[in-house]
């Protein structure tokens, strides 16, 4: 059975470990914007002619350039979308560790407060 101290060290490593894991997805965000950045300048300077997509350009020409340009720029979405998910998706996580860790503690604290009632009684009655 698990003791209250250890579901509290339980619970402040996992948010230790969301924290880390948010911080993570955040930097994945901005490398995609790096790299779509990257593409995106890859893909206006090499092409002549430049279609939009949306907010990706694609030029459909023989140069190897604007294919790595596009493939800088849809990777670089694609990290973009993915490491802002990641890191919402960890720091609500991280949220619901730190509500439970509260939580934890306002129990531990009723605990201790009945135990020493319960010790001063008894302390009477002796």
């Amino acid at each position: 059975m698990w003791s209250a101290l250890s579901i509290r060290d339980y619970l402040r490593e996992k948010a230790a470990e969301s924290r880390h894991d948010e911080m993570s997805a955040y930097l994945m965000f901005i490398a995609g914007s790096v790299l779509y950045v990257g593409g995106v300048l890859e893909t206006l300077l090499v092409a002549e002619r430049v279609d939009w997509l949306l907010c990706v350009p694609f030029s459909l020409s023989d140069v190897p350039s604007c294919l790595f340009g596009l493939a800088l720029t849809l990777s670089g979405l694609a990290l973009m979308v993915f490491g802002l998910t990641a890191g919402t998706y960890f720091a609500r996580d991280r949220g619901w560790y730190m509500s439970q860790l509260k939580n934890t503690s306002v129990v531990e604290e009723k605990v201790v407060t009945t135990r020493k009632r319960r010790n001063s009684v008894n302390n009477r009655k002796n």
